[in-house]
């Protein structure tokens, strides 16, 4: 970014989650303007408002102190619910505004919002993530972008304030289609490994044992380094992605499909191993915790 950043856009940030907290610290750290929504997880609040980001009460409030605002919340619900309503982002935006969505959300939710804040002179786009929240905190995640070019532009210097990789994948909805082919790649991987494991297990051979052939190997990969972290040493912030948000992802990717007329045996395959987990009570859990499921499915316990 060149320049005072203060010069350039005000931003709005709604969801300070896992990888919403680190994001909102790179903007306001890089020199942007900040101003946060009131939440009762005061921890990431507090700690921006330490950086320099300034709080607001309501999404009106802050739709006017703002003309990029910036959701990284659930999915699609949270995010037509932001959007949407009277005191909701629609209603209080400059026109010339733009509205960033940053969730795993369905397309055709995004493509729908995109039209109704058109209308308002409200530009939108699509910029989910990949990695984790450690790159978040280091502001080296990856993002897909659906947008116009122009709109693409102005978001530009501030995408780099807290991604080391961005492409531009097309335009509005391409990102979130792109991210839930992304997520299904990975959480397909996921699934894969969990059975692998507990097939494993019941013949005989250790996880340090399938680890010490793959590591290093051609099928080894970062998605599966961190995935195999919790499997061998325990660490459960290794691949904070929880299973409740994979299995939304994988019912937005069978949506995508069923609106194509594309038949996807594996994608409900891989679905149907995470509403295994899901069913079990394993929603909060995270992604390397469906190797248990796997094996409770089969007459085994969860730890």
């Amino acid at each position: 970014m060149s320049g005072n950043p203060q010069e350039h856009a005000a931003i709005g940030f709604v969801g300070l989650g896992m990888m919403g907290h680190g994001i909102a610290k790179n903007i306001v750290e890089k020199g942007y303007p900040l101003t946060v929504i009131t939440h009762r997880n005061r921890a990431p609040v507090e700690d921006l408002l330490g950086r320099g980001a300034t709080e607001a009460q309501t999404l009106g409030e802050l739709a006017r102190r703002s003309s990029i605002v910036f959701l990284c919340v659930t999915g699609s619900p949270e995010v037509e619910a932001a959007v949407r309503g009277p005191d909701g982002l629609a209603a209080h935006l400059r026109s010339g505004s733009i509205v960033v969505d940053c969730s795993s959300s369905d397309p055709n939710s995004t493509v729908r919002l995109a039209a109704e804040l058109k209308a308002k002179g409200v530009e939108f786009a699509d910029a989910p993530l990949s990695r984790t929240p450690k790159e978040a905190w280091e502001g080296t995640l990856d993002t897909m972008v659906g947008a116009d070019d122009a709109v693409f532009a102005r978001l530009r210097p501030i995408l780099d304030t807290w991604a080391g990789k961005i492409v531009h994948i097309g335009g509005v909805g391409d990102g979130h289609r792109m991210k839930l082919l992304n997520n299904f790649i990975s959480l397909g991987y996921g699934a894969l490994y969990a059975e692998a494991l507990a097939l494993a297990d019941r013949v005989g051979i250790s996880a340090e044992r399938v680890d010490s052939v793959i590591r290093g190997g051609r099928m080894d990969c970062g998605f599966y380094q961190t995935f195999m972290q919790f499997t061998l040493t325990g660490d459960r912030n290794a691949h904070k992605f929880s299973l409740a948000n994979a299995f939304k992802d994988l019912r937005y990717l069978e949506s995508m499909a069923n609106g194509v007329g594309l038949v996807n045996p594996v994608g409900s395959a891989v679905k149907n191993s995470y509403a295994v987990a899901i069913a079990a009570g394993g929603a909060s859990d995270y992604v390397p915790m469906l190797p248990a499921y796997i094996d409770r499915l089969n007459g085994g316990k969860v730890d």
